[in-house]
């Protein structure tokens, strides 16, 4: 997050901000206060990369509000989404995990509201604030998880069920409902698609023009709705 003309500082936050989001719904007024007068905030344009796959882990972070899209580069140089990050929860956790480093770039999907914290306090949070630590480890569980199943789809699924369960995971995790269907809150693009289910962008255009015909999505530049759920669900069992 070093091009300034990307991002900008906030003023000082209201404790509210933080008092519904999980690790920290059980600290006290004065222990919120405490943590967002440790926190550098910033307002991030949509594309902002906020830190690099291998970088040192200095910071660890919470999305107040927008979307964060995790990129990771396998071994043949090739780069492949693995999830989104939805606000309300903690990014960049590396500690977590047992690394020094980050184990994935993280980039902004939208506009994103974003605070952060020096790695130095991590061990601070988890021994003096409540809930800090095992909403954490859900937290990093539930992404494991997540990778994992997506592990498994990569393996054995085809490549038109890939593509209608991803859509299906987007909608449910980030969907907001629109005239149409329900749309992918974020801008989302057929390359994005592609780097997210090991599948060429060349599928991913021709997949998405029949299932319009059918009626079951509306694709638009970088947006992307689902107007018929029960249809990619279908999709998305077929041959499993």
């Amino acid at each position: 997050m070093e091009n300034q003309s990307e991002h900008k500082s906030l003023a000082r936050l209201d404790e509210s901000l933080l008092t519904h989001i999980p690790p920290f719904s059980r600290l006290k007024d004065f222990q919120i206060r405490e943590i967002l007068d440790h926190a550098i905030a910033r307002r991030c344009a949509e594309g902002v990369t906020v830190f690099t796959e291998g970088d040192p882990a200095e910071r660890f972070y919470m999305l107040l509000d927008g979307y964060i899209r995790v990129l990771r580069i396998t071994p043949a140089g090739e780069q492949v989404i693995s999830l989104h990050i939805p606000s309300g929860q903690l990014f960049g956790i590396a500690k977590a995990i047992g690394r020094d480093t980050y184990p994935a770039t993280a980039i902004t999907a939208s506009e994103a509201i974003i605070l952060s914290w020096p790695t130095t306090m991590w061990d601070h949070f988890v021994a003096d604030y409540e809930g800090f630590s095992s909403e954490t480890y859900k937290v990093v569980g539930q992404r494991m998880g997540e990778i994992n199943m997506r592990v498994v789809e990569m393996a054995t699924q085809q490549v038109e069920q890939r593509v209608a369960n991803t859509l299906l995971r987007l909608v449910e995790q980030t969907g907001r409902k629109v005239k149409d269907g329900i749309e992918v809150d974020f801008s989302i693009t057929r390359q994005d698609l592609s780097e997210m289910t090991a599948t060429t962008l060349h599928t991913i255009s021709r997949l998405l023009s029949a299932w319009e015909k059918k009626g079951l999505v509306k694709s638009r530049r970088k947006h992307i709705v689902v107007s018929n759920t029960d249809g990619l669900v279908v999709l998305g069992r077929h041959h499993a």
